[in-house]
């Protein structure tokens, strides 16, 4: 008959096991590694899998001989003192050899997986430059002169490269679901002629979808909120995607006016005809804001928009900033509203964001940037440009 005590036990194990199992089918975590959509997350999942199913084994044969001894010599009543023995060679030499050839096991496919994973791609990769800096990434295509931020285009079925760099100290590009995680460090000067060393990153995606990722070594005060959002999507929408990037949106730039017959009639060539028409029905609004992003704050001194006169290089590439679908590199939904809040006080959205707010300066490098001091009416404007620009 089992006892109370050998009772609550069993209850406390089934409850402990319950909720184990009921954990194992929350919702969807969005950085899973267990559910990799590339050749090097599948080279890392079957790797993950395998020593997975050697430690169950591990487990199950420990436990069933820990389960055999207790119960086969656990003490009976009127037992004296058993017979103490020392050793048992046999027995040392299996727990021996067993581990070693289980080990033998893991680290061969590991060291294969870890020169399968570095292997450049045989077929013609698409390269992107990805700086890490404190607290957002900057993707940047070299070859189709497109330069984005913290949400990363990429297509399906066609190799990928990632040369990986940091702008101030180390940080890690980690995106669960494309593979491993891999450092981005600062660029090392080197003598002429020899190429500075950079940590590469190949994978062909299978799938398309939203991957989230981040960054995994600890660079500072906002480390945790420094997101990254891949957009895996058809070679055709990927494409579609790089040329209204390489355009600049019809709002980016004040339009030239003039009257609305020579537009309308054909008198002034199709560019020209656009930017009449975008100035005939554009929100004042927006107008106001562009006014304001190049003419009453130092926007332009770090952040850059492209084909227009703002050239900055500090802080992320604004080029159709409204088309993306977060802002503050994962923080806040892309709406005008977040812009606004953003603008006006980033530190409270995210501490140690080296920007400087409506009320307070920001140090980078050395150099402070003074508040905006912009009021409510230039925000809101502000805000309006910023997400026109689709």
């Amino acid at each position: 008959m089992i006892n109370g005590t050998l009772l609550r036990w069993i209850k406390n194990a089934g409850v402990l096991l319950a909720v184990a199992m009921v954990s194992a089918c929350g919702e969807e975590y969005l950085q899973s590694t267990i559910d990799p959509v590339t050749d090097y997350g599948e080279v890392s999942h079957n790797l993950y899998v395998q020593i997975f199913w050697w430690t169950m084994i591990i487990l199950v044969v420990v436990w069933a001989l820990m389960a055999y001894i207790l119960i086969r010599f656990r003490e009976k009543p009127g037992q004296g003192k058993p017979k103490q023995i020392h050793g048992h060679m046999g027995l040392e030499i299996a727990w021996t050899i067993a581990p070693a050839i289980i080990v033998v096991a893991i680290v061969i496919p590991t060291i294969q997986g870890v020169f399968q994973v570095q292997r450049p791609p045989d077929g013609d990769a698409l390269v992107v430059e990805v700086t890490g800096k404190r607290y957002w990434w900057n993707f940047h295509f070299p070859e189709q002169g497109v330069t984005t931020a913290n949400e990363l285009h990429l297509p399906v079925g066609r190799p990928i490269s990632l040369r990986l760099e940091s702008g101030d100290v180390i940080h890690s590009f980690w995106v669960p679901q494309l593979g491993g995680k891999r450092d981005v460090n600062p660029v090392v000067a080197v003598p002429e002629g020899q190429e500075a060393k950079r940590n590469w990153m190949h994978f062909t995606i299978k799938e398309e979808g939203v991957f989230w990722g981040q960054c995994a070594e600890f660079c500072g005060e906002a480390h945790s909120l420094m997101g990254i959002r891949v957009i895996a999507e058809t070679e055709e929408e990927f494409q579609a995607w790089l040329t209204e990037w390489q355009t600049p949106a019809p709002t980016a730039n004040a339009p030239e006016t003039g009257p609305a017959e020579d537009a309308l009639s054909g008198g002034a060539e199709p560019d020209e005809a656009d930017a009449q028409e975008v100035a005939l029905t554009e929100d004042p609004l927006v107008a106001r804001g562009r006014e304001v992003f190049f003419r009453e704050t130092t926007c332009v001194l770090c952040h850059a928009i492209q084909g227009t006169a703002a050239p900055g290089i500090i802080g992320p590439n604004l080029t159709r900033i409204g088309s993306r679908s977060t802002i503050g590199a994962g923080m806040l939904e892309n709406t005008p509203e977040n812009l606004a809040r953003w603008i006006k006080d980033p530190i409270a959205v995210k501490p140690g964001v080296q920007m400087p707010g409506a009320d307070y300066p920001a140090s980078y490098e050395g150099i402070t940037y003074p508040a905006t001091n912009l009021n409510d009416e230039q925000i809101q404007a502000l805000a309006a440009y910023l997400s026109s620009m689709r």
